[in-house]
Parts: structure tokens; sequence; C-alpha cells
């Protein structure tokens, strides 16, 4: 190996070594700026206004990650702890959700009672009826009379449901020995007083109770002229 050869190599380590050097150096900094930021965390940001006593759900909210020393002691990182819960004041788009923004939302308003009654598992909305959710409840009622026709009926509309239980096997009466036992599911809800009293009597005295799971921010009044129905009296 004459001397030039002998330069080039020198000169190729000595390039090697400054490019390890510099990526060292690189790591150096990237190391430090972990080390003064930290591990990044969930946390969740508002999509738009939101007004005061509004109920809040999961689409209002994006995901987003920052580091956990910048996020403040009250930061919501799982939008699991916003079910049931309303705003408290204006919420602008763009801030950070917090829990001291939420609370729980009212459970009854005056004038509100708290009514459970079982509801048909195989009629009613199964798996889809959560607290929180507004339904509308049918009751189908044989006809009077001898001769008069069945009849479908709408007895409350948007339902607020405030507690949903457990799967219960319900024994049929001593004198309807005919039907085989049921499931069925206790349903908590805030109802009016006239309310409370339709639903009750539906429980008792119709056929079948149904519940029809109104989405959320849908129009759940029905007409009056709307609320019976009649086989033959469809056209």
């Amino acid at each position: 190996m004459n001397s030039r050869q002998r330069r080039g190599v020198i000169l190729l380590l000595l390039s090697v070594l400054c490019a390890l050097g510099a990526f060292a150096g690189v790591l150096s900094v990237i190391n430090d700026v972990k080390s003064k930021v930290g591990p990044e965390v969930t946390a969740y940001r508002l999509k738009s206004d939101i007004a005061p006593y509004t109920a809040l759900g999961t689409d209002q909210f994006e995901k987003i990650s920052m580091p956990d020393r910048w996020l403040s002691e009250n930061a919501v990182t799982d939008l699991g702890d916003i079910r049931g819960k309303i705003a408290v004041t204006t919420l602008r788009e763009g801030s950070l959700l917090q829990s001291d923004m939420v609370v729980d939302q009212p459970e009854l308003r005056p004038g509100q009672q708290e009514v459970a009654i079982m509801i048909d598992a195989a009629t009613g909305v199964a798996g889809k009826i959560t607290p929180g959710a507004a339904v509308n409840v049918y009751a189908t009622f044989e006809g009077e009379r001898e001769g008069a026709a069945d009849q479908s009926r709408i007895i409350v509309t948007n339902a607020k449901v405030l507690d949903v239980g457990r799967l219960t096997a319900l024994q049929p009466e001593e004198n309807d020995r005919g039907r085989q036992p049921t499931d069925a599911v206790p349903i908590t809800f805030a109802l009016s007083a006239i309310d409370a009293q339709r639903i009750t009597y539906a429980e008792s005295f119709a056929q079948r109770v149904r519940l029809a799971l109104v989405a959320p921010g849908g129009d759940a009044d029905v007409p009056e002229q709307d609320r019976t129905y009649e086989l033959a009296k469809d056209k």
C-alpha cells in the first residue's frame, strides 16, 4: 500500500468516525428532549363549541397525543368518564377536555318520577338500551269487548332510561300455565306522573310491551292521531 492509498484509508476512517460522532450527537439531543418532555399520553380536544347543560357524546371530541408532563391533573384521558355527563358552561372548540368542565346529568327533573318495569328481553331492543337513552314505549292490547279489534298503542314518547338491570328469568303466573318461562330485564325510567301511570298500566294489562330506541338528537314526538294502530284501518 503506497502513501496515497494510506491517506485515502485514513480519510475514510475519519469520515466514518465523524459520521458516528454526529449520529451519537443527534441521539443524545433526542434523548435529552425525551427526558425533558416525557412519555406521551392520550387526551381529547373539542371539535366544536358545546352549549351549557348539553349532554356529551364521544363524537364531540377528537383524540390527540401530548406529553404527560404537560397534561393537567384533571384532564380527561378516557371518554368513558363523560358518560351521563353534561357541560357546566360553554365549552369552546379546540379546548382540552377536563373533568371540571362537566358534571353528572340530573337524574330527575322537577315533576318527574323514577319508575321501573320488567321488559321482555325478546321484545325490547336487546343490548342496545343503555342508561341515558330515549325510547318510545309501545303496548298491544286485546279488543275491549268481543269482536273489537286488537290495538297497538304508543303510550309514552321520549322516555328517558335511567338504569338497565340484569336479565332475569320470569316464571308464568299460576293461572297462565300454558306459557313458557321468559327472560326479562328491569328498566328504570324518569317519567312524569301521567306517563308513569301509563307505563305501569301497560306492564300490568298489555299483551306485550316493546321499546323503540330513539336516535340521539332525533324527534321522538308522534302526532296523537298516529299513536293508535288497528290492522283493519291500515290502508
